[in-house]
């Protein structure tokens, strides 16, 4: 066996299988490869890129499907817990801690620490991090964001449960967030500017 070939198609392969791509027939799966450097090429390039991008279209939405159904399960589980209280729009939240202070408006602007993870735990976001809370208006963050803001008190400190259409819906957010990706959050409202934006 030769040992760099054999690395090359288990690089190929797990870089495909990450995508969610499957292999029907591995002899014209070789046999497209050995043809690129034989350039013997059998399909016109229209024909073959016809092919890919519906099987790309056909991948990615059986993924986002299958993300959408597992962040539902997720939702329906946790709404099922005795200290999570779940809103109309179907954000939920459990209150750690209360604060004593004024909740903010929209129009306001606040400073939080905040983790965010996805809710297999791997962390996507984190002033905590940082080691620096974030200031923002409350209205120019994600639905999930403005509408719990709202509801803490200043010294107030929340875990968050954001359904995906709260957050960043099937289009996702960069290379974490993936489309309909539910979102976590521990919140902490440490100060709210009462001065309008």
């Amino acid at each position: 066996m030769n040992k760099l070939s054999y690395s090359l198609g288990v690089n190929i392969g797990e870089g495909m299988k990450q995508q969610g791509f499957t292999i029907e027939d591995f002899d014209a799966f070789t046999d497209g490869l050995r043809d690129v450097y034989q350039k013997s090429i059998k399909i016109q390039p229209e024909e073959m890129n016809q092919i890919l991008n519906d099987e790309y279209v056909r991948v990615q939405t059986d993924v986002v499907e299958a993300k959408k159904e597992e962040g539902d399960k997720f939702l329906i589980e946790n709404a099922k817990r005795a200290e999570v209280t779940v809103t109309d729009s179907g954000l939920q939240y459990e209150v750690l801690e209360e604060g004593k202070g004024e909740k903010p408006t929209a129009e306001q602007t606040v400073t939080v620490h905040y983790h965010g993870t996805l809710p297999n735990g791997k962390v996507f976001d984190s002033s905590i991090d940082r080691g620096q809370p974030a200031s923002f208006p409350v209205n120019g963050v994600i639905g999930g964001w403005v509408e719990a803001l709202q509801l803490m008190n200043t010294g107030s400190k929340y875990r968050l449960f954001i359904p995906s259409e709260l957050a960043y819906g099937a289009q996702g957010a960069g290379g974490d967030i993936g489309p309909n990706q539910e979102l976590l959050f521990i919140k902490w409202l440490f100060f709210c500017h009462f001065f309008n934006i």
